[in-house]
């Protein structure tokens, strides 16, 4: 395993681009596909990745927010305390990547944005603790567990088709939960990637003379905040800590009365809420709060920049009607048998290119459900295979490792040699989960 790891290691060294040059060659890739695979012309696909380009405005603020947001709330000095005690329980590399994997694995089930920002957050901490551990694989466990998030608790597709008048619900009703997260396939899938993951990731460890550690001076967050010079009304304000309070007062009132009237509903937005309301009221000035902002927004460049061009591509795909010739390309060649199977790899192609749950089923579901009719596959099941295959392929895809890259300080190369790995052992698992149960 450490010679297949360090191999794959070299090649993603060698040849893994920048994830801004990745995405420009992706982008010029779906481009040529559409001229070739669909009747657009040219101007025709350039239209539809201009039409597209700002097509994630909110959802790229969303993502810029958790990252900024999530930073903010790590740097306070109690939650930095409590991340820390939980990273004591690591006394060794092996022990510290098991136990990232596992903190990760739970974060993401219960919900995908909070679970990548803790689990990058809460490799950090252990790195500053285990000062052995080869920091490119922590960071790359933190990131594996982002493997669940469709299967669990925040998953858009299941809880998208369980919500009455869906955009499907002429098609196939209403799906409800246990149908689908709670369904016995779903369950199994989800608990063997529970043991196998944190094993694999063991397994890849480094011999100690290969490992790449970090220096734990370089994980510390500096906060810099200016002297207070005269004490002005201004000045008061700024270093109050009861309108910190006070704000955050207003959002935890709000949280609770969100949660009594929606239940469980932990969306990317409340995620968000809790994260900047919690660090509004653990750094309690509102100085140190905008210092705390100041220093995580220099994290945040690679997300403003490449999101609109992975929306351009969406657009190109979506518009040109190329989703849809790969996913009739695998419907064409599926049986009652393999029908889920087929639509797991067809998601898992398309999510490549179209990097949304939500938007891959917009795209997909159509062609997918009517399939599904015709050949007497259960709806649930082609939902949550397609669900499967958008989480897939995350695994090499630099989009979503893009907020945990930033919180950790590395680049993508450093953690897809560990990554496809990853890719290989779920692929595995969720193949068999769908296929023989």
């Amino acid at each position: 395993m450490r010679v297949l790891t360090k191999w794959s290691n070299t090649i993603m060294e060698r040849y893994l681009p920048d994830p801004y040059i990745f995405v420009a060659i992706l982008t010029l890739v779906v481009f040529g596909l559409g001229l070739g695979l669909t009747d657009s012309g040219p101007l025709d696909m350039v239209v539809y990745w201009g039409d597209g380009f700002w097509g994630l405005l909110s959802f790229t603020m969303q993502m810029v927010i958790v990252l900024v947001a999530g930073h903010v709330l790590a740097s306070s000095p109690l939650f930095k305390k409590g991340l820390s005690s939980l990273a004591s329980l690591a006394k060794s590399p092996g022990s510290a990547i098991v136990l990232v994997t596992v903190v990760s694995l739970i974060a993401c089930w219960i919900n995908w944005g909070f679970g990548l920002v803790i689990g990058a957050l809460f490799a950090k901490e252990i790195a500053k603790k285990v000062k052995t551990v080869d920091y490119r694989l922590l960071i790359a466990s933190a990131y594996s567990g982002f493997i669940v998030w469709h299967g669990g608790l925040g998953g858009s597709i299941p809880l998208s088709i369980a919500t009455a008048d869906h955009p499907f619900a002429d098609i196939m009703g209403v799906v409800p939960t246990s149908e689908t997260i709670f369904s016995t396939y779903n369950l199994i899938i989800v608990g063997i990637l529970f043991i196998t993951l944190p094993i694999l990731n063991r397994f890849m460890m480094p011999k100690p003379e290969e490992t790449v550690a970090v220096d734990p001076t370089l994980l510390e967050d500096e906060l810099i905040v200016e002297e207070i010079t005269e004490h002005t009304p201004a000045s008061r304000l700024e270093n109050s800590w009861i309108l910190s309070m006070v704000i955050g007062a207003l959002g935890l009132v709000y949280l609770v009365h969100h949660f009594a009237v929606n239940g469980f509903d932990l969306n990317l937005n409340i995620v968000n809420l809790i994260f900047f309301i919690l660090g509004i009221i653990f750094h309690g000035t509102p100085k140190l709060f905008l210092a705390a902002v100041a220093n995580a927004v220099k994290t945040a460049g690679g997300i403003i920049i490449q999101f609109p061009f992975y929306a351009g591509i969406m657009g190109m795909m979506v518009t040109s009607g190329l989703a849809g010739v790969i996913s009739e390309g695998f419907v064409n060649i599926s049986t009652t048998a393999t029908f889920p199977l087929f639509s797991f790899y067809a998601a898992g192609i398309v999510n490549f290119f179209v990097p949304s749950g939500g938007g891959q089923w917009a795209v997909q579901a159509p062609i997918m459900l009517d399939a599904a009719q015709q050949l007497g596959v259960s709806y649930s099941k082609t939902a949550m295979a397609i669900a499967w295959g958008d989480a897939w392929t995350n695994m090499i895809q630099p989009f979503w490792a893009l907020p945990a890259l930033a919180i950790a300080g590395l680049r993508a190369k450093d953690i897809m040699g560990y990554c496809v790995f990853v890719l290989v052992l779920s692929g595995i698992v969720i193949s068999v989960g769908l296929y023989f149960f």
